[in-house]
């Protein structure tokens, strides 16, 4: 019977008791990232698994909304996940896993408290790294009209006469 091992010798099993024994959000296989509860999955190209996991992470604490999917978070960090990009992002992942381990965690994704995460990332803010990845994020993330419901934005208004004659004073979560 074979172990079913991917090029870094951890085996599915290896993989999944890991993942849910650390009570993980992300599971990392050979090639792929997916969430705890399989509710998305995605293929890394040009960048480790363990990175994509990690930018996903990271997105999340930069801009954490509860009502945002990780799906969009996903949607919103893909793009970095480009031959001419990884270089950049593999330093800066390794960066942040560094100062992870500086503050005694294995890594940036298995830091457990969030507060804990976002003072990782207040240590390393002012890095181009840090902010390559908050920019790109503004219009990665909000840019999505799957996600514009969730805050209640209905899109531009040009098109239709503009917000005057539209209830651009009907905003309910003032």
């Amino acid at each position: 019977m074979g172990t079913n091992q991917g090029p870094k010798g951890l085996t599915r099993r290896e993989l999944l008791s890991r993942a849910t024994a650390a009570g993980a959000t992300f599971m990392v296989g050979t090639g792929f990232v997916t969430s705890g509860s399989a509710a998305w999955a995605v293929e890394a190209s040009a960048l480790k698994p363990e990175t994509l996991a990690t930018l996903v992470q990271m997105a999340r604490d930069i801009y954490p909304h509860d009502k945002v999917a990780d799906e969009f978070y996903v949607i919103a960090v893909k793009g970095y996940d480009t031959a001419e990009a990884a270089p950049a992002i593999e330093a800066g992942i390794a960066a942040l896993n560094a100062a992870a381990q500086g503050k005694g965690n294995a890594s940036y994704l298995d830091t457990g408290w969030e507060r804990d995460r976002v003072d990782i990332l207040r240590g390393m803010e002012d890095s181009a790294f840090f902010q390559q990845i908050r920019g790109g994020l503004v219009t990665g993330l909000y840019n999505q009209k799957a996600v514009w419901p969730i805050f209640g934005y209905e899109g531009e208004s040009y098109s239709q006469g503009g917000y005057i004659e539209r209830g651009f004073d009907d905003i309910n979560w003032l």
